[in-house]
């Protein structure tokens, strides 16, 4: 409630620009302005592009940090970001990046070659704990330096032959590589600014506030009132700023989507993060010019705890899976194009399409239950189902609660966190059954699957299978993409066999925007390089 009245105090405030008479609304200003004011969903989680895991951290460091590449805004192909150019060895190991010599961080110091390799080893430094850590371990000796089996960081496949050039050698191709880079932990940090306020190796390092903080994109970070507003403010300093027309943008967290919904509609978004599932209908019919449905790679699902008593019982969790009409969920529930999920990738990842499936068959559903010692529910303890703040979630987990009551006679208590408590809960493990979401960091299976991996840092639920990770090991050096796709299926069979999650549906992305928004293209990533966006007012 504290954070809900915050954020509309700021919209009372930006209403009252105009002063008497007709009031000019936040989004007429930011038109004339080149003023972008978007929603963004949850709350941040962390500046820090090292620490970050969520969409929502995407969604603001994107305009505050540029890597070695970039992204087409309408492909999101690589294309040159602070590397100017770039070169592959024939067999396809090394990449050579060449850095701007017109690469600026906000306070004007030149980004360099060091700059990347000092990012790089603090990502890897196993104190620091980076969640994403284990997406650098494609780097020749990454994984071992992570996992503190060499102290040695020159040998890690890291290194800058001089102050403009990147060398990069990897463990094994990756014909993915360059769209990798695009993903937040490969972006860089300015250490010296880093090590004035803690230790840089560590969490809980306060540089990320707007009086000390120094990025290197093509925005930089004007002010941020937590739970309220963050504002980030053109780059004077940014290589191309001549060619990025938006002067700012605002951010809005706002984890309830009908207040989203409503600042919208009053004129104070030009987009929201999200849409009440109540109101796709309504617009549909009514105003479709502002509806925008579009394709997005990610699965939504439940992670389960397998640390946890009667969910560490594989019948039980396959009872739970298989218990679910997901038909009936994006039929009757959802209504936004998504698709039922019965696996975790989504189909056609990199021409892959996973054949196991955690079907709807409930009768099945209640006679694993009945194995497990749990007959008709008897028995068996409540649950708990941990969600972050959201009427569309809530409205899903309702929907589950009754088909699991229904079905299996078991009894699901619904526990509702705001977002960051919500991500320290799951980080804790302190969950057992937790509303989770995954969105491919590139078109690959692997992007999902490694998510199980027994070392990631996204797991979360405990479950591991030795079997599994040697799977995705296999696959990650087989050049052959018909065996590569092969072991991948292996794998997934394993992961759907075992059920450490609740596959529910494949997302696609329902939000609001206004016309006058430019240079926002539909891409499967959910990416939108700001640099790349401008306003037209009607």
């Amino acid at each position: 409630m504290r954070r809900l009245l915050g954020f509309l105090s700021v919209l009372l405030c930006l209403s009252a620009f105009s002063g008497c008479g007709p009031r000019e609304t936040a989004v007429a200003r930011g038109d004339r302005e080149q003023v972008l004011h978007r929603g963004m969903g949850p709350d941040l989680a962390d500046l820090d592009p090292a620490l970050a895991t969520g969409t929502s951290d995407y969604t603001v460091l994107s305009a505050l940090f540029e890597g070695l590449v970039a992204e087409d805004p309408k492909t999101l192909a690589p294309v040159p970001g602070v590397a100017e150019s770039w070169e592959v060895s024939p067999d396809h190991l090394t990449y050579t990046f060449h850095l701007r010599a017109n690469a600026r961080w906000s306070n004007g110091e030149a980004v360099t070659a060091r700059d990347f390799l000092a990012s790089w080893r603090r990502v890897l430094t196993p104190a620091l704990a980076a969640d994403n850590a284990s997406l650098l371990y494609i780097v020749q000796g990454a994984e071992a330096f992570h996992k503190g089996q060499s102290a040695d960081f020159s040998q890690v496949g890291f290194s800058a032959p001089d102050d403009r050039t990147v060398r990069i050698t990897l463990e094994h191709p990756a014909a993915y590589f360059l769209s990798l880079l695009q993903h937040w932990v490969w972006w860089p940090v300015h250490l010296p600014t880093l090590e004035k306020y803690g230790s840089a190796f560590e969490r809980g390092n306060r540089w990320g506030r707007p009086e000390t903080f120094v990025g290197n994109g093509p925005f930089t970070l004007k002010s941020w009132r937590s739970g309220q507003l963050l504002v980030a403010e053109k780059s004077a300093t940014y290589w191309d700023a001549a060619n990025v027309r938006l002067q700012a943008v605002h951010f809005y967290p706002i984890e309830d989507v009908g207040a989203e919904e409503r600042a919208f509609r009053g004129g104070q978004l030009h987009l929201t993060e999200a849409l009440p599932i109540a109101k796709i209908d309504a617009y549909r019919k009514d105003q479709p010019q502002l509806l925008r449905i579009d394709p997005y790679l990610g699965t939504y699902f439940y992670r389960i705890n397998v640390t946890r008593p009667f969910l560490n019982e594989r019948k039980v969790r396959r009872a739970l899976a298989l218990a679910v009409d997901r038909d009936n969920l994006v039929g009757r529930v959802l209504r936004g194009g998504q698709l039922p999920a019965y696996a975790f990738t989504p189909p056609g990842t990199g021409g892959y399409t996973p054949e196991a499936r955690l079907g709807t068959d409930f009768a099945e559903a209640r006679r694993l239950l009945a194995e497990a010692g749990y007959p008709g529910g008897k028995g068996a303890p409540v649950v708990e189902l941990l969600l972050n703040t959201s009427e569309n979630h809530r409205l899903i987990a309702e929907a589950l609660q009754e088909m699991w009551r229904r079905e299996l006679g078991l009894e699901v208590r619904l526990v509702n966190m705001e977002g960051k408590s919500a991500l320290v809960a799951r980080r804790m493990g302190e969950f057992q059954l937790m509303r989770s979401s995954w969105i491919g960091d590139y078109a690959d299976p692997a992007s999902f699957l490694s998510v199980w991996a027994g070392d990631s840092g996204n797991n979360y639920t405990g479950w591991s299978n030795p079997a599994y990770d040697q799977l995705l090991y296999q696959a990650a050096r087989t050049e052959d993409p018909d065996a590569r796709r092969q072991l991948f299926q292996k794998a997934e069979a394993l992961l759907v066999d075992e059920a450490p999650f609740i596959p529910l549906y494949y997302y696609t992305h329902v939000f609001l925007i206004r016309p006058s928004v430019k240079g926002w293209y539909p891409t499967l990533l959910d990416h939108h390089p700001y640099k790349h966006v401008w306003l037209e007012a009607p």
